[in-house]
């Protein structure tokens, strides 16, 4: 199954401005952990802002390579936290949860070097695919530490105007040479839950399709699932999700596959590998 999602591993761009904003302060940043934990700036149930859900089967596009015009007739955009919301669409706001980009790397060495997983050398432990190190949710208390600052993104989605958010790599401890378990993945994914709803924000489930069993648990509304019609794992998405399930597909032969099965269920895009804006060569986008 695909483990890293496909379409972020090449925009640099987009990289660049994460990093940017978060050693400038600006925004949403990863260096103000202070700003709120999992649970420091809890809301009671019925205070908390009414979330909005996404639509099963809508058109959507997704734009993590950057942000353009949505296609005629998209009613659901994906964008980075670093994006803006696109007008007049309900729009979902990707944060890397569980790993860290390659060029913010010296900002958690210099500030949080203990919230990077190690491995008994001292190591930090890598997701080779996309040179990406893994987060530590090992214990209780790097993952209160880590919802502050990924919190923190999430509150700056929701101010910006997002509707939702997704929360990528949940299926790093695959990953992790068995320092990490799927439990603490899930207890995790609690905490972010926790922090989108009281935000206002919905959230979706990324991949791990092994994971849909735990959605209840979580409190996950959706899921964003890469190439589950080349896997055949559209079913377990669309069955615990009740068809909210946002699919992207890169290849041809599988779209035309997840077309032909769930097309008229489930919102089905078909996307090149670096998804790269509309107008740049090499942009594909097509739905059902």
């Amino acid at each position: 199954m695909p483990f890293a999602p496909v379409a972020r591993a090449s925009a640099a761009p987009l990289l660049a401005l994460s990093l940017a904003l978060a050693l400038t302060g600006c925004g949403p940043s990863e260096d103000s952990p202070g700003k709120a934990s999992g649970n420091s700036s809890a809301t009671s149930a019925s205070s908390a802002p009414q979330v909005k859900q996404p639509k099963a089967n809508e058109p959507f596009d997704y734009q993590l390579g950057g942000a353009y015009d949505p296609p005629a007739g998209v009613r659901t955009v994906i964008r980075d936290r670093t994006s803006k919301p696109a007008a007049g669409a309900f729009n979902i706001c990707y944060v890397n949860a569980y790993q860290t980009q390659p060029d913010a790397v010296e900002w958690w060495e210099e500030n949080h070097p203990d919230l990077l997983l190690r491995d008994t050398d001292g190591d930090t432990v890598i997701d080779e695919d996309w040179d990406e190190p893994l987060l530590d949710v090992s214990t209780a208390d790097r993952r209160e530490q880590l919802a502050g600052i990924v919190g923190g993104w999430i509150d700056g989605c929701a101010r910006d105007g997002f509707d939702a958010v997704e929360a990528d790599n949940l299926d790093s401890y695959l990953r992790s040479d068995s320092l990490l378990d799927r439990e603490q993945a899930v207890a995790f994914a609690d905490l972010l839950a926790a922090r989108a709803h009281r935000a206002g924000l919905a959230i979706g489930q990324k991949n791990a399709v092994e994971m849909t069993g735990a959605r209840d648990e979580i409190g996950f509304d959706f899921a964003v699932a890469e190439e589950c019609g080349r896997y055949d794992e559209c079913g377990e998405y669309a069955d615990a999700y009740d068809d909210k399930v946002l699919v992207v597909e890169y290849r041809r032969a599988d779209f035309t596959t997840a077309c032909e099965k769930w097309g008229d269920r489930l919102s089905i895009v078909l996307r090149d590998l670096d998804v790269v804006p509309a107008g740049e060569p090499d942009h594909v986008n097509e739905r059902c």
